[in-house]
């Protein structure tokens, strides 16, 4: 299972030309109300914070595997709200890199930009205190993450959180079966069509071993999102994790561990209220 060593279970899906570019953008004209459209594509939206129209980025990390690809799509759904998202391509595959490589590319895909909004998924809960120690936040959120403490491994996390009794006591109560299938885990949601337009790799072996080096989270509003039918991390399991290590309470939305996947439009939306 994802979180434990030996296991090395294949999270992610990949497709060529995973990274999503935002589409390209002008400086417009100040809108004249909370949702003209001022370029094909294009809207603007009124900041709660201020009478002030902005746009956010959203910089997106995938889980195990390291592909982008796995927003495809929720990345449109915030475009068409007049904001930029970009999803991550991490070098996964390469057993050379670790979690700073994945870092770097995180960083990296932002390009300057500024009022960020970080999401990471799954495994990407260990590149995301890290990345938020080097670009400007406005929010983070956990999406089914492994939330990891200060110096951990993700290779420790499984067995310092209890994900397994976790996950094999809700498989008993489902009653889906203990022993991991990646159909019955990862793939039970998931339009067919959807599975079958990416293709699946392993996570290299180096990232389990490399220590989460952080010292704290971001001081920036912390959001925990949790598939009300995520099987690999059972929602309960997340919500106890949230509150013991962040001291949040995790959202529940519908969807398993491959929520982007299976259910993008909730999930595009609760990203947009953050």
């Amino acid at each position: 299972m994802a979180g434990s060593a030996p296991t090395r279970v294949p999270h992610a899906l990949h497709a060529p030309h995973a990274l999503h570019e935002p589409h390209a953008l002008h400086e417009p004209h100040a809108p004249r109300n909370s949702w003209e459209i001022l370029y094909p594509g294009t809207a603007y939206y009124p900041s709660p914070r201020s009478s002030a129209f902005v746009m956010s980025t959203y910089l997106m990390i995938p889980g195990a595997g390291g592909a982008g690809w796995y927003w495809h799509r929720v990345v449109p759904l915030l475009e068409a709200a007049g904001h930029q998202a970009i999803a991550v391509d991490l070098p996964a595959p390469d057993p050379a890199t670790g979690l700073p490589e994945y870092t770097d590319a995180t960083v990296a895909a932002a390009r300057d930009r500024d009022d960020i909004v970080l999401v990471a998924g799954s495994l990407g809960g260990f590149t995301a205190p890290l990345a938020a120690q080097r670009l400007p936040l406005r929010t983070l959120v956990l999406v089914n993450a492994m939330i990891p403490v200060p110096g951990e491994t993700p290779g420790q996390w499984g067995d310092a959180v209890g994900s397994a009794p976790a996950q094999r006591e809700a498989a008993e109560k489902g009653g889906y079966g203990t022993d991991f299938d990646l159909d019955v885990y990862f793939m039970h949601d998931v339009p067919a069509e959807v599975a079958a337009s990416g293709e699946q790799y392993d996570e290299a072996g180096a990232i389990w071993d490399s220590p989460c080096a952080f010292t704290a989270w971001p001081d920036v509003p912390i959001h925990v999102v949790t598939g009300r039918d995520d099987r690999l991390f059972p929602a309960e399991f997340q919500q106890r994790v949230a509150r013991d290590r962040l001291g949040v309470e995790a959202d529940l939305l519908p969807g398993g561990h491959l929520i982007a996947l299976a259910e993008p439009g909730p999930l595009a939306d609760y990203l947009l209220a953050v």
